[in-house]
């Protein structure tokens, strides 16, 4: 089965193509309009890599993988930004994000930033409960 990518984003005309760039490349694509309607999805358990925008009303993408990783799953994040910052990157790292893009990004940077955290987690990334 292809990797299942998750597209956490609020701005609908970066979901859609982000989720065109991914599915031409072969991947199983889902999006989210934010953070809350990911966590509430069956996509948790099932996310090979996470996309996710940092800045998102309500909850953000930094949240976001602090949340999850406070409930064991180890999903890889790619962050991406429309406003990029050296000290939120260097969060996002520390916190083990495998990838931060700055929008608008070349589609080849992200490919490369999924296919890491595929080949780092080796696709059987531990979903936690």
């Amino acid at each position: 089965m292809p990797p299942v990518i998750s597209i956490v984003d609020d701005d609908a005309s970066v979901r859609a193509a982000t989720n065109n760039l991914l599915s031409s490349r072969g991947y199983v694509v889902y999006t989210f309009a934010s953070a809350g309607d990911f966590l509430q999805s069956d996509r948790l358990k099932d996310s090979s890599c996470v996309i996710a925008d940092v800045q998102m009303p309500a909850m953000s993408g930094l949240d976001l993988l602090a949340h999850l990783r406070t409930q064991g799953n180890e999903t890889p994040f790619v962050f991406i930004t429309a406003f990029p910052d050296a000290s939120v990157r260097a969060r996002a790292l520390k916190e083990g994000a495998i990838g931060f893009l700055a929008k608008p990004f070349a589609g080849p940077d992200l490919i490369k930033c999924i296919e890491t955290a595929i080949d780092r987690h080796g696709g059987n990334v531990d979903k936690g409960g």
